[in-house]
Order: C-alpha cells, then sequence, then structure tokens
C-alpha cells in the first residue's frame, strides 16, 4: 500500500501543550510585509508565480573556493603573510639590473614554497567538496506527479515541493509538517544535531491537513503557504496557510527543520519551505573564528625583528658604500682602479654617491633577503599537518565502544595543547556520561538501592572509611565490587528485597506496587517489541525517563503497549505472583515544563477508578501533598537530601483518586482551555491543571546517577599535577555540582569553600543596593585569601548563576577574576550558555594565557568557540559541539594524553623547530653581510646563485621537518609519570624572548666563526699543488660547505629522540649538498656559472678544503655544546633532570622518581593526590601541635 500502515494513536487529544490550534496573534498581522514576504506555492514549483521568486535551490557548499576563485583567493591568502609578499617584491625586483643574483634563482623558491601551500589548501577544500557532495546526493522520496512519489537527490529539491521522509531519516530542507503516519498527524522529531538536545520534540501538522494518509491524496492537492523570509531563528516560525479557500495560522509546531531526524515516526508528508543555505541550520551556521597560536603571533614578531636587523644591516652598509664609493675618484686619483671610477654607470659613479647608495640600498635588501626563512610557514604547515595525522592515529585516544578515534579538526593550535593554563569544562556529558541509570529509591519512608555511586565513594575517601565496609540506605551492611557495569542499561539497582518479586514480602508492598505502577504509567515513552525475541525496548522523550520505565519492567511492572485510550502493563500479582496483563485506560497527558517542574497523567483502572499520578521535583511536590498523605514525608525528605548528597537527581512520586464529577469539571475546562485560540491558551491549561494536582498521597522518592566517564578523576588529578587550573561551567544546581566536585576531587575535605549564591531574599536587597551585595561577597572572599596567604589552606569558589550575572558586569569582574584566579578550583553552577562563553573570555583576556574550554553539547558552542582551543566531546548530545570544535575527542580522559603527551610535544618540536629556523637562516644570511663587508660592500654575494636559492628549500629543510614531527625529549610513558613537565610550556620556557635571542645569538657567533675561519684559513696560503690561491668562487663553495655541516650537525646536538628518518634527513641533506654540486657544477659554465667544476678541480682534490671544513665545523658547534653541557649538568631543566632519571636507570627507584615529582604538588592543587598529601600534611600538624 503507498501510504503504509497507519498508527491510529491521537496524541493530540492527550497532550496539553505539545498539541493544539495555532491561532493568528500580533505576528501574523505582518506577514506580507517586510522581513515577512515568503510565498510558496505547495505542489506546484514550477508554476510562474513560484518560478518568478528564484529562490535559491537545496544544494549546500561549505568551501572556501570555487574553481574560479581558487587562484585569486589563493594567491592573495599567501602574499598577505608579510615575509611572502617581501620575497614577491625581491623577485619582481630580480628582473631589474639591481638584482645581486638571477631572476629565476629568486622566484623558483617562492613558487615552490606558495605552490606548495596551495595545493595544501586546494586539498583541504576538496575534503570538504566531497562532504558536500555526498550530503547534496542524499535521496528523498518527493512528488512527481499522479500521486506518485520517486527517490530524487536534496539538491534538486525545490521550494514547494511536497516529499515523504520515512523512519530514522534527516530531513532535507525545512518543511512544513502536512501529515503522519499518526490519525493526529503528530510526529516525533530528533534535533540532536540542532541543539544538541537528545529528547525528542512533538510535533503536528494542521487538522486541516492532517486526512492526507496516503500518496495518491497529494494528486491535486494544492496550497499557498505565505510565512517569514529565512533566519536563523530555531524556534519561531511565522506563516499562514491558504488551503481551499481557508486561511490556517502556522506556528513552530508545524516546521520540520533540515538535519533534524524522524523518530518514532513510520513517515510523514511535507512540503518544502526554505532550501540550501535559506534553511534555518545553515543561517545558524556561523564562520568558526581565526584562531591562532601565541607562538605563531611570537613568530610573526620574530620576522618583523629579522626585517629591522635587514633593514639595518643594508642601510649601514649603503652609508659606508657610498662613503667608499665618493672617495674612489679624488682629484683624479682612482682609489678603487679596477671599479674603473672614471667611467662607471651610476650604481659605482663617485659624482653621484648619494643615488649609488640608495640604489645599493635596494640591492642589499634583496641579497639580505636570506635573513628570512623563506619555507618557514610551508615547513611548519607540513608539520603540523603531520602532527595531526599522529593524534588522530594515537591508539590509546581511541574510544572502542563507540569506534570514535581523536579527531584534530584544525591542525593550527598544536603547539597551543602544551601551553593550557586554565581549562573550562561542562559537567553533563563531558565529566558524566549523560546517561541516566535507576539507582536508588525510597518507598514508604523506607530506603531500597545497594549501590554506590562515584561521590559516594569520594565521600568515603574524604571521609577515610574503606569502601569494602560502606553502608547502604537499607540496614545492611554490603560489599561493592569495584565500579560493576551493569547489564541492562538504565538500570543499576540491587535491592534483594524488592527484586526477584520479594517486594510482595515487604511490610508496605501495597505502597511499592502502586510506587513502580505509577513509573510504568506516567510518561510518554513508546515501546517497541522485537518480534523474534519478544523483548521491549522503549524510545523515550530524555535519559531519565527511560530509566524510569526500565525500572518498572525490571521490578515486574513491563510497559509493553500504547494506543490511542490505554497504556498495558504486564504486572506481577501479589497473591498469585503469576505476570497478569493489566489495561489502563488513558485519559490525559499533562506534561511536564520548567515552570511546572512536574508532570502527571490521569487514566481509569480495570476497576473503574480515577487516578492522578504524578511525579516531579521536590520543591513543587511537597507542597501539593494532602495532610493525609505525609505519613512518611519526613524520612522521605531525609532519604532525598542523602540522595542529592550522593549527587543523585531526584524525583518525589504521588497520586490521588479523582471522583467522577470531580474529574468530568476538570475535563470540560481542560479541554476548553486546549482549544482557545488566543494568546493566553498557555497559562489557562496551567491554571486548570493546578485544580486538578493537589491533594496528593506520597509514595516515594526516586534517584537516579549520571555516571562521571571512566578515568575522570584520576585525568583531573594528572592535569592538576601539571599545574593546570580547572574550572566548571554547568547549568545543573549547587549541590549537585558540588557533590560531583567531590566525586572529581576537584573538591576536597578542609578546602574553605567561598560560596557566592543569591537566594530570594538576597536578590531583593541587591536589587535595592544596587549590586553591592554582591561586590561585599566578592570582597569577601578576596580579604580572607589575603589572610591565609602563606598558609597551605585550599579554596574553592562555589558561583550560581544569577551571581554570576553581577560578577561579570564591567565594574566587578576583574575583582571576580582575581578572586576565581586566587582558589584551587572554581565551580559556576545554572550557568546559561552565554555565561559560559562570557566566563572564558573573561579569563583568556585577564589572565592572557591559553585557555581550553570542553564540551559535548549545543550550549557549549559559545565557550568552545571563545576559549583559544575547543575541545568536543563526541558524546551523547549530538555533533554540534565538535562540529564547532578544534579537536574533537570522544572521551574526557582522553584529554590527559592530548595535553600531556601531544601537547608536550607539539610544543617542543615548534618552539625547537622555529628557532632553529631563525638560526640557520641567521648563520647563511650574516655570512652573506660579513663577506660583503670583506668586499667594500659592493653587493657581491657570496655564493651562487643557486646555492643562494636552495639553501632553505633543499639542503636545511628535511632535517628540520623531521625534528618537527618526531622528536621526543621525554617519552610518552615519562610525561604522564611527571606532569609538572607539562610547565615548560605554560611557563613558554621554551620559546621565551631569552631562548630565542639566544638561537639568534649562536646564529651569528657560528657565522663569525665559520666566516673568519674560512677566510684566514684559506686567503693567506696556496690552495693546490699548483701554487694557486682561492677565488671568491672556492671561498665561496667552502664557506657554503661548513655552514650546510655546521646546521645539519647543530639539528644533530639538539634532537633528544632519533630515529632513522632523522639519520636518513640529516646526514642524506648533506649528501645531497655534495651531488648536487657534481651534478651542477658538471653543467656548461653558462649555466653553473662560478660553480662551473668548482668540486671536481678545486675543492676534491685540495686537502686543505677538507681540513678547513672540519675544523671550522668543530669550532662553530663548540659554543652551543659547552652552553648545552654545563646547562645540563649544573642548571638542568624539568625535561633534563627526567633525561637524568632515564639516563641513570633511576626509573625504578620510587623514591628519588617521588622526590622529583613533589615540585608538581602545590598546597593549591586539586586532585586525589594532592587531597592525599594535604591529609598527611593535617597528620603531621597533628602530631606538632601534640
Amino acid at each position: 500500500m503507498a501510504g503504509g500502515r497507519r498508527r491510529k494513536l491521537h496524541f493530540s487529544k492527550i497532550y496539553s501543550f505539545k498539541c493544539g490550534k495555532a491561532s493568528f496573534k500580533e505576528d501574523h498581522s505582518q506577514i506580507g510585509g517586510p522581513g515577512f514576504s515568503r510565498v510558496v506555492h505547495c505542489n506546484e514549483p514550477e508554476c510562474f508565480e513560484a518560478e518568478i521568486h528564484n529562490y535559491t535551490d537545496n544544494s549546500v557548499r561549505s568551501t572556501k573556493y570555487t574553481l574560479a576563485t581558487f587562484l585569486p583567493k589563493s594567491l592573495f591568502e599567501q602574499f598577505r603573510r608579510v615575509a611572502n609578499f617581501y620575497f614577491l617584491v625581491s623577485g619582481v625586483l630580480a628582473f631589474t639590473p639591481l638584482a645581486p643574483y638571477s631572476a629565476v634563482s629568486a622566484i623558483a623558491p617562492l613558487i615552490l614554497v606558495v605552490g606548495a601551500t596551495m595545493v595544501k589548501e586546494g586539498i583541504e577544500d576538496w575534503r570538504r567538496k566531497r562532504q558536500d557532495i555526498e550530503i547534496n546526493n542524499r535521496k528523498v522520496k518527493a512528488h512527481q506527479q499522479n500521486g506518485v512519489f520517486n527517490y530524487t537527490e536534496w539538491k534538486n529539491l525545490r521550494v514547494g515541493d511536497i516529499v515523504k521522509v520515512e523512519k530514522d531519516e534527516f530531513f532535507p530542507a525545512d518543511l512544513l509538517l502536512l501529515s503522519s503516519s499518526y490519525e493526529d498527524a503528530v510526529c516525533y522529531v530528533e534535533t540532536m544535531n540542532l541543539d544538541g538536545e537528545t529528547n525528542l520534540k512533538l510535533k503536528q501538522a494542521l487538522e486541516v491537513t492532517s486526512g492526507l494518509h496516503e500518496d495518491t491524496d497529494f494528486r491535486d492537492f494544492k496550497a499557498i503557504v505565505k510565512c517569514e523570509d529565512p533566519n536563523a531563528n530555531l524556534y519561531s516560525f511565522v506563516g499562514s496557510m491558504d488551503f481551499e479557500e481557508q486561511q490556517y495560522p502556522l506556528s513552530p509546531q508545524q516546521l520540520l527543520l533540515r538535519d533534524s531526524k524522524l523518530r518514532n515516526t513510520d513517515h510523514i508528508y511535507g512540503a518544502v519551505i526554505f532550501t540550501g543555505h535559506d534553511t534555518k541550520v545553515i543561517q545558524n551556521s556561523t564562520e568558526p573564528p581565526s584562531k591562532r597560536s601565541k607562538i605563531e603571533r611570537k613568530m610573526d614578531k620574530i620576522i618583523y625583528l629579522l626585517f629591522f636587523i635587514l633593514f639595518v644591516m643594508a642601510f649601514v652598509g649603503s652609508i659606508f658604500f657610498g662613503v667608499y664609493t665618493k672617495e674612489d675618484l679624488h682629484n683624479g686619483k682612482m682609489k678603487r682602479w679596477y671599479l674603473r671610477p672614471d667611467n662607471s654607470t651610476i650604481y659605482f659613479d663617485p659624482k653621484r654617491a648619494p643615488a649609488a647608495a640608495v640604489y645599493h640600498f635596494l640591492t642589499a635588501v634583496m641579497l639580505y633577503s636570506y635573513f628570512i626563512p623563506i619555507s618557514l610557514y610551508v615547513s611548519i604547515e607540513i608539520v603540523k599537518v603531520l602532527q595531526s595525522i599522529f593524534i588522530n592515529q594515537d591508539v590509546h585516544m581511541y574510544y572502542e565502544e563507540a569506534d570514535k578515534p581523536a579527531h584534530a579538526r584544525t591542525s593550527n593550535l598544536n603547539e597551543e595543547l602544551g601551553q593550557v593554563d586554565t581549562i573550562l569544562s561542562d559537567k553533563t556529558g563531558t565529566l558524566t556520561c549523560n546517561s541516566m541509570e535507576f539507582v536508588k529509591c525510597s518507598i514508604a519512608g523506607t530506603a531500597y538501592g545497594r549501590g554506590v555511586t562515584e561521590v559516594e565513594r569520594a565521600i568515603g575517601r574524604r571521609k577515610g572509611s574503606p569502601l569494602a565496609n560502606g553502608k547502604g540506605n537499607g540496614d545492611d551492611q554490603f560489599e561493592q565490587s569495584a565500579d560493576p557495569k551493569p547489564s541492562i542499561k538504565g538500570f543499576n539497582f540491587s535491592d534483594e528485597r524488592i527484586m526477584n518479586a520479594h517486594w510482595v514480602k515487604e511490610p508496605r508492598a501495597d505502597v511499592i506496587q502502586k510506587f513502580f505502577r505509577l513509573l510504568a504509567l506516567c510518561h510518554t515513552a513508546i515501546p517497541e517489541v522485537d518480534e523474534e525475541t519478544g523483548k521491549v525496548s522503549y524510545e523515550a522523550e530524555s535519559p531519565d525517563e527511560a530509566a524510569f520505565v526500565i525500572a518498572a519492567r525490571e521490578i515486574g511492572f513491563e510497559f509493553y503497549k500504547r494506543t490511542q485510550t490505554s497504556i498495558s502493563l504486564h504486572e506481577l500479582d501479589p497473591v498469585t505472583g503469576q505476570k497478569v496483563e493489566r489495561v489502563y485506560q488513558l485519559l490525559n497527558v499533562l506534561e511536564f515544563n520548567s515552570s511546572r517542574k512536574r508532570m502527571s497523567v490521569i487514566v481509569r483502572s480495570e476497576e473503574g477508578k480515577l487516578l492522578l499520578l504524578c511525579k516531579g521535583a521536590d520543591s513543587v511536590m511537597f507542597e501539593r501533598l494532602s495532610n493525609s498523605g505525609l505519613d512518611f514525608e519526613e524520612n522521605t525528605v531525609d532519604h532525598v537530601h542523602e540522595y542529592a548528597d550522593a549527587g543523585l537527581r531526584t524525583l518525589i512520586l504521588a497520586y490521588r483518586e479523582l471522583e467522577e464529577d470531580e474529574y468530568r469539571k476538570f475535563n470540560e475546562k481542560f479541554n476548553e482551555a486546549k482549544n482557545l485560540v488566543s494568546a493566553e491558551r498557555d497559562s489557562l491549561i496551567e491554571e486548570v491543571m493546578e485544580t486538578v494536582e493537589k491533594d496528593l498521597i506520597l509514595l516515594g522518592a526516586t534517584a537516579v546517577e549520571d555516571k562521571l566517564q571512566n578515568g575522570v578523576p584520576d585525568c583531573i588529578d594528572k592535569l592538576a599535577q601539571a599545574g593546570i587550573k580547572i574550572w566548571v561551567l554547568t547549568g545543573d544546581k549547587m549541590e549537585t555540582a558540588i557533590n560531583i566536585g567531590f566525586a572529581c576531587s576537584l573538591l576536597r575535605q578542609g578546602m574553605k569553600q567561598i560560596i557566592i549564591t543569591l537566594e530570594a531574599p538576597d536578590i531583593q536587597a541587591l536589587e535595592k543596593a544596587g549590586g553591592k551585595t554582591e561586590l561585599r561577597k566578592i570582597t569577601e572572599g578576596i580579604a580572607l585569601l589575603r589572610n591565609s596567604s602563606g598558609s597551605s589552606e585550599a579554596f574553592a569558589l562555589i558561583i550560581d548563576g544569577k551571581s554570576l550575572a553581577y560578577a561579570l558586569e564591567d565594574d566587578v569582574k576583574d575583582m571576580f577574576l582575581q578572586l576565581a584566579l586566587s582558589c584551587a578550583s572554581v565551580i559556576c553552577c545554572r550557568s546559561s550558555p552565554k555565561q559560559k562563553a562570557l566566563v572564558t573570555r573573561l579569563v583568556k583576556a585577564g589572565t592572557g594565557k591559553t585557555t581550553l574550554a570542553i564540551g559535548d553539547g549545543a550550549n557549549d558552542v559559545g565557550m568552545l568557540q571563545e576559549a583559544d582551543i575547543g575541545v568536543g566531546i563526541s558524546g551523547v548530545e549530538g555533533m554540534q559541539a565538535v562540529m564547532s570544535s578544534d579537536i574533537a575527542i570522544a572521551q574526557f580522559r582522553y584529554l590527559e594524553r592530548l595535553l600531556l603527551v601531544h601537547g608536550h610535544w607539539c610544543y617542543r618540536r615548534i618552539s625547537t623547530m622555529i628557532c632553529y629556523f631563525f638560526y640557520k637562516n641567521i648563520v647563511f644570511g650574516f655570512s652573506l653581510f660579513l663577506y660583503e663587508t670583506h668586499t667594500s660592500f659592493s653587493a657581491q654575494p657570496a655564493y651562487n646563485d643557486w646555492f643562494l636559492s636552495l639553501f632553505n628549500v633543499f639542503f636545511t629543510s628535511l632535517p628540520v621537518i623531521a625534528l618537527g614531527v618526531f622528536d621526543q625529549d621525554v617519552s610518552a610513558r615519562f610525561c604522564l609519570k611527571f606532569p609538572m613537565l607539562y610547565q615548560e610550556g605554560v611557563q613558554n620556557m621554551l620559546f621565551s624572548w631569552r631562548r630565542i635571542l639566544g638561537w639568534m645569538f649562536n646564529g651569528f657567533i657560528s657565522a663569525i666563526i665559520i666566516f673568519f675561519l674560512c677566510t684566514n684559513a684559506l686567503e693567506t696560503q696556496a690552495f693546490n699543488n699548483d701554487g694557486k690561491v682561492v677565488g671568491f668562487e672556492i671561498l665561496g663553495a667552502t664557506m657554503y660547505t661548513c655552514i650546510v655541516w655546521v646546521v645539519n650537525l647543530q639539528m644533530a646536538l639538539a634532537i633528544s629522540y632519533f630515529t632513522l628518518i632523522q639519520h636518513v634527513f640529516i646526514w642524506g641533506s648533506v649528501a645531497i649538498w655534495y651531488l648536487f654540486l657534481l651534478a651542477y657544477g658538471a653543467l656548461s659554465p653558462t649555466l653553473s656559472t662560478t660553480a662551473y667544476q668548482v668540486f671536481i678541480e678545486a675543492l676534491a682534490p685540495a686537502p686543505s678544503f677538507w681540513l678547513v671544513t672540519i675544523f671550522v665545523m668543530i669550532s662553530a658547534l663548540i659554543p652551543y655544546f659547552s652552553f648545552s653541557a654545563i646547562q645540563m649538568r649544573f642548571f638542568p631543566m624539568y625535561h633534563g633532570m627526567i633525561q637524568w632519571i632515564r639516563h641513570e636507570g633511576r626509573t625504578d627507584d620510587i623514591e628519588y622518581c617521588n622526590m622529583v615529582r613533589q615540585r608538581s604538588l602545590r598546597p593549591t592543587t586539586v586532585g586525589h593526590t594532592a587531597r592525599l598529601a594535604a591529609k598527611s600534611r593535617r597528620v603531621q600538624d597533628g602530631n606538632h601541635s601534640r
């Protein structure tokens, strides 16, 4: 049958808010005006009226370039870099007579470097293009004609097309819901890709189109939709539909957004309203902020410094050159006769010495261009891409359960991972699993559930009590196995008093029966029965609701069938002990929302009793209990507080029996309010529900756990030992956040808590005082910290969202930041997404240090984009956080390896690599300056043109890339064993100005040694057996050989961890130089110029060439080698100390290793290691006081 099977459930008759009539409110009066001009001809996309609007097609494009724009845009991107632009200008000037070298040799390296970067850009953009092609070529059923639906590609859809989307398919565009497989045209939608929420949303079509059941019904369907223009607001939609000469108002209830998914509904029919880049999800997708690492920004400053040095050298040289040129011809006497100053061009004309000096300046600027490393940018990009591949391929960050590896979505920030000072973390789904488990319950004043939560374990550790002898909430002692894995998802409950039908023997078995029956009936879940096994699974709007239904099923109240007006259970009969089928007539669902904080259902039992079953938050439920329903309220309240202290989420369960007359009156008012077409509809519905949700009889309370992810406490401990500050920003209430803080060891016993919270009276006082209350609390906190300065006390700051709103105001935020930075841990509760982003911005701007934000939901996107590094958890809450992140990991615990291992390695590699790049270019560039000084600043290059061009590209580039990819100062095991090593990056010890200038100074020293030793050793004596002295081509080739050896051996000295690839690259680069010298020298003199046969005929046969090379090579390396040896032996950095441990074979010496590790433990550190250290200090202090 074309339409498929019908699901005859009329949810609109039982839901209160979600299903109902829309109204022509104020917004609808704007239709047809500015911003509300869109007209859609449904089922007539090709009609003349539709085509004149020329709406965009449904294809999407996320690429940066097109075929036409790639070349101009990519070239513009390349020459925005000051170094590349400088080389471009030099290349253009190389075609003029000013050039000290040939134009081809100047342009070729630039083309190679820029070309390589453009190829990389092109490859990355092609990957994006392939993703676009995959999305655009997805298929969906679209109405062709005569009621026939055929598959068509998403990109071919047009505004007005009618599509049929089937279960578990994504919506291809923004659709207007026309009908569904349910009789009353409702459907369930999962919006995880849009807002990160896993709970299902209920949508409903207009009643007038709900009868379009079959494909053939659309043969003659025609309608005109007038609505708002494309915009980014996901939660609003204003429009109207003209159908059969009637106008009907449209609301967000009828709009199905692109990239959301159809769930629990066999199929829907919809009309395409917005396509492609007009859809709300694409309108919401903003360009990710451009992030550059601090090292890269500092690198730009170093390049500017080198430009300054370059221009100073060129300026000084041109002045001297002008003076020498002017003195060349004095009273008819020629000082430098070989230049023929009496008959020279303008470049050496003594009569025009100032002009000659200016021309010389331009020539010198080109000649000294080798001070600037042309291949630095492209080499760093290559290295970062390869580093990202290693991060992606790290098996230790692969989450096998979900088949999710780590994914570095950008390679720009690799080294930034090694400099993180503050981590700002979400809680739910990031520190916790966002997977609810039914753990405990309180029924009739008796606590059930033997399980121990992560928080209870942490509390046990705080109190020093062994877990094995811990007490449950029951009366008996129990033994807890180490983190047992529940066999049933959502159910981690264990209590022999209730399980296996033993509840019938309990004193209050009647209350237990009502309790679990309520859990089985009071929900909106939909059962799915496996026809082969008979097992029942559930699709619920939230993880909590699924956990409740599963718990009821496991205890013996299995919900297995839902129809339009009934819910069927398999219940355990307390008398016979057999499972019996009971059917409850479902009359009304009084839905949950954030203001009501409760949900109720009204059902009729088989005995004819009318029951109102209600579950909700304790803050709204206890006040609705009747005086006769308070039998065990005190015990239940105590248990609820215990559960909250254990980090559990609690709900109160209660019920009441309704009289027929009372229900009849309620139902009349309820239906009347539901069918109202006015703006007050929702508030009237709430008022009607208030009248019946009263005089309830208490049954008990449930407690579900959102478990900590595996390895979170250990990860936080290691990160804290590394000196990283950890802030938690959560939307949860303060009690839950504090308990999770204890479970993670972010809080500990003895840590003083500075709690800033505004209860209702405080808020009123604050409004009257104009914000002074908040300021006073922060000032008191700062004073408390100052008074305790010098002591070993640790402080924790805990602040709620309302207080945070005031703390982030301009006149208070600096004091708030000062207070927060002085505390060991900071927890911000009830934080909105915007507040999360603002706190991140405050920390980033206020400290000037690297911040990392980590989260898993759409509400974390602002925080991730605001931080220097955004890490997305690819968890339960959808992909929006991942898509907005710089790096994606599957579990919080992988942050430890990402930062302490890969972060440290990448930081060290990139820092050393950049320092080495500047070193080798200074050696090379300064030798050119020294030679020019030696030749009266004549702008004569010391080296052949192609020697100049290929130095950076071939003879010294591969070893530095190998260092950037493979070098390890310390192995991964030692990075994790000694977390304090990470502080080298946080304090920027390896890329400080002192270290950079040290490497640059080493370059100047090496250049001076190479130049003066070579010139003095070669110029004053015969070079070979024929008695010939060296010419500038032999001197230049010898100096060049020495430089190639020195800079490559310098690389060998700087490397801590040799691999075969590094050996091949270092010694291979030297070998390539000799091979090039042979091959290039063999070419005709017109091509090889000064290098013609220079190696075969001059250098190789002369023993002095080999002796000078060896002698100069050793001499130039002695300063660096001596400095490194002295530093390593007497003033080792932290990585040097760890290298000594490894070198001396003391890796298994526990006492010595602990002594080194103690440097990473401070009184203000959090984590369980610091907790134990604090405990031992308290014991020692207690012993001393005695």
